[in-house]
């Protein structure tokens, strides 16, 4: 194992540029403490929503516009944007305006080559004859890489004014070296670096043969992250977020009321992943457990604190709730049909159109005649499976309806009593639950409500399962 750490700075800190620099990549350190680190950033808030689409909106970016072709400016106008905003981001940051032109200037070098690129592509296409089709996934493989190109870059050269020997190290460019894989692409890159003389600002975004936007979507900076931290051996991966891995979303709870986690392990950050509320990257996650590397996560406003510690080999020393969370709209896809009874096939025959479609599936159960698949998607995604199960299966009634759903995880939470205390507080909370799956790994519970009632379900558990037992926890020690 090295000496050296691994650390992801998300795009919500790196915006917070100040901060970052007092709190994380500098941080009071000089000399030679300020080497032996390895820095992955994301693109600067905002910057992927507008090469892409808007994570949550869905309004369109640049790739959304190139795709749809609507109107000649269109895709033009939103790479325009692009610049605008990275110029904007680049005025915010360099007090020198010599500093401020040589980031610019990076940015104009590569959004001119980018555009070039998608020049080419557009004339091609207006002709009718050729089919761009193919290229438009490495249309959004090349935006993607902007943001972490622009974001890397500028951070490196802040912190050389600081005195820091940093280098941008440059994962994004498209060519001939696309062909390499991710970890080839990870060590040639690191290979010439010496971790106690020099800095590495790493781009969250690689270029390689798999297509890292193809196979991870909007998680691919924690998987370059992740594939270093293996690949180097590191000490400990270390993940800045702009909040704590708490035992709810302070803001549904309360900020009095939501703990920190502390400690917890790999099964948990999966639990969080698979419903959306990433401590992790499940594939990023599975790296580093399988070589016993622990996860750090830590709040970038929080400069003294420790953060949360995630192992491989952590279990609570006793059996409680850590975490109350969920998913406050899914689609619960319902397949009967009556002659499944001793039958099979049914099962394979919706996971391959789920997969076909792209829908991600949060959680399933099944009976006799019935299986159920609890789904984040579009509810076009929803509706194009449902047709083609139906005409697949013209004798099932299948159905589809959004509900909530809300989990409580914990390393072990095998304490007695739990489920019913669960449920009579949801009950005295008046909200209705509609099913409810508890495995027996003991690290989940999943109960599904009205969408209406999320809210109030979070909050209901987490005060009988996290804030009672800790304040039964604390008489107790006094």
């Amino acid at each position: 194992m090295g000496n050296h750490s691994v650390e992801k700075i998300g795009g919500t800190s790196m915006a917070a540029t100040a901060t970052v620099f007092d709190n994380v990549l500098i941080a009071g350190r000089e000399g030679a403490e300020l080497y032996n680190r390895i820095f992955v950033v994301s693109a600067y808030a905002g910057m992927t929503d507008l090469l892409l689409e808007h994570k949550k909106t869905g309004a369109p970016g640049v790739h959304a516009r190139f795709v749809n072709n609507d109107g000649e400016e269109c895709w033009r106008e939103g790479l325009e944007d692009v610049r605008n905003a990275m110029h904007e981001r680049n005025a915010t940051m360099f007090a020198r305006a010599g500093s401020r032109d040589e980031a610019d200037a990076f940015v104009d070098q590569r959004i001119d080559s980018l555009a070039a690129c998608l020049e080419d592509l557009d004339r091609l296409r207006s002709h009718g004859r050729f089919s761009v089709k193919d290229q438009l996934m490495t249309v959004r493989e090349m935006l993607a890489g902007l943001g972490e190109a622009h974001s890397a870059h500028s951070t490196a050269l802040l912190l050389r004014h600081r005195g820091v020997n940093a280098r941008m190290v440059d994962l994004t460019h498209c060519g001939e070296e696309d062909q390499a894989s991710l970890d080839e692409r990870i060590l040639a890159a690191l290979e010439p670096i010496d971790l106690t003389r020099e800095l590495p600002i790493v781009t969250g975004y690689a270029g390689c043969s798999d297509g890292m936007v193809r196979r991870y979507a909007r998680g691919y900076s924690e998987m370059t992250f992740s594939r270093i931290a293996v690949l180097t051996q590191a000490r400990e991966a270390i993940i800045h977020k702009e909040f704590h891995l708490s035992s709810a979303d302070p803001k549904l709870v309360g900020k009095g009321k939501a703990r920190k986690i502390g400690r917890t392990n790999y099964d948990v950050a999966d639990q969080l992943a698979n419903l959306g509320m990433e401590a992790i990257h499940p594939r990023a996650g599975r790296g580093l457990r399988q070589t016993d590397i622990p996860l750090r996560v830590r709040n970038t406003f929080d400069r003294e604190d420790e953060g949360t510690l995630i192992c491989g080999n952590y279990v609570s020393d006793r059996p409680k709730v850590e975490i109350v969370t969920g998913v406050p709209t899914v689609h619960a896809l319902q397949f009967f049909e009556q002659d499944m009874v001793g039958e099979k096939g049914y099962d394979a025959a919706i996971l391959e159109a789920l997969t076909r479609h792209g829908a991600w599936i949060v959680s399933k159960s099944s009976n006799a005649n019935t299986i159920t698949h609890y789904l984040t998607a579009t509810g076009k995604t929803v509706a194009r499976v449902l047709e083609e199960l139906q005409g697949a299966y013209p004798g099932a009634a299948i159905s589809a309806q959004k509900v909530a759903m809300v989990s409580v995880i914990g390393s072990d939470i095998a304490r007695p009593g739990l489920v019913p205390d669960a449920l009579v507080a949801l009950d005295r909370a008046g909200v209705g639950m509609m099913a409810m799956q508890h495995q027996i790994r003991n690290v989940d519970i999943q109960f599904v409500v009205d969408c209406a009632d999320f809210e109030t379900a979070v909050r209901a558990l987490h005060k009988a399962l996290v804030e009672t037992t800790a304040a039964a926890d604390g008489r107790r020690a006094a």
